[in-house]
């Protein structure tokens, strides 16, 4: 369900849009995007995802998933990003980021805009690995005191293989290389005949890829092997929501710690590009 009961009881008194949000997180990226695209004052609650803060009772209490980002519109808590923007074109719709009257295209957007909930998994997983690694390492006393407190056994599985002596294995780096360069081509069709994903106009599917997009770009994903879906990147980092929604909230020294590591990997040969179909090309 897109809107929750709130554990905390005091969110029902909050008037307005409020967003619980990481910087470098890509389903903050996706809500910050639409709001925005659409203009929206919007109330800000910054969440530390590097020092755990979505592990303490205070935010698990707000989101029971203790994941980022989570909307609060005047008492309605909403999470899950997909169903984030999603409620927000609908309570504001103008400007529309979805095709009116037109059922076949809005069938269109809701399709891509579940392939990119599908595709966060392996946008999870390849940032951790190629991007993340130097800065997100936890010591066995660390990884066991946020299993103790972060009610998400998913999350903390997640880490407990990131963290291990074998990290992800090759095979799983591969799947998600290839699950994800099959995505990019599917789409590099959909951009190839339209200047957006899913109708004549740029809406909720295009702002549910553009993370990615922009997160591989980050680990030198070789986007060249789409030359639409490129062209629709160049397209979309010409908005000013690019920038203020996403750009804008990555710290420097993160932009910096992720280009040194990504020019590391590319010298060892371990790099992104190391791997499944794009070591096959």
């Amino acid at each position: 369900m897109p809107i929750i009961a709130p554990g905390d009881p005091a969110l029902a008194e909050l008037e307005g849009l409020h967003l619980w949000h990481g910087n470098l997180s890509s389903c903050s990226q996706r809500a910050r995007i639409v709001l925005a695209e659409k203009g929206l004052e919007w109330q800000s609650h910054l969440i530390d995802i590097p020092n755990n803060e979505h592990a303490t009772p205070e935010y698990q209490a707000i989101n029971p998933n203790g994941l980022v980002p989570t909307l609060v519109h005047d008492g309605a808590v909403v999470i899950e990003s997909i169903d984030i923007i999603d409620h927000i074109d609908r309570a504001f719709p103008e400007p529309p980021l979805r095709p009116a009257g037109d059922p076949e295209a809005d069938a269109v957007m809701r399709d891509w805009m579940a392939r990119a909930d599908a595709a966060q998994a392996d946008l999870k997983l390849l940032s951790h690995e190629f991007l993340f690694r130097p800065r997100k390492r936890m010591s066995p006393e660390a990884l066991e005191d946020f299993a103790r407190h972060h009610n998400n056994a998913v999350l903390v599985e997640f880490l407990r293989d990131f963290n291990s002596e074998d990290g992800f294995g090759t095979e799983r780096i591969a799947g998600a290389v290839d699950r994800t360069d099959a995505d990019f081509a599917g789409l590099d069709r959909a951009v190839e005949a339209r200047p957006w994903i899913a109708h004549d106009q740029f809406g909720l599917a295009d702002i549910a890829w553009m993370p990615n997009l922009h997160r591989m770009s980050l680990m030198d994903w070789p986007l060249d092997r789409y030359p639409h879906l490129a062209a629709w990147f160049e397209r979309v980092k010409a908005r000013p929501s690019y920038r203020t929604a996403l750009v804008d909230w990555e710290p420097e020294p993160a932009r910096a710690l992720f280009a040194d590591y990504t020019t590391k990997r590319r010298a060892e040969g371990t790099d992104v590009r190391a791997f499944g179909a794009l070591a096959a090309s």
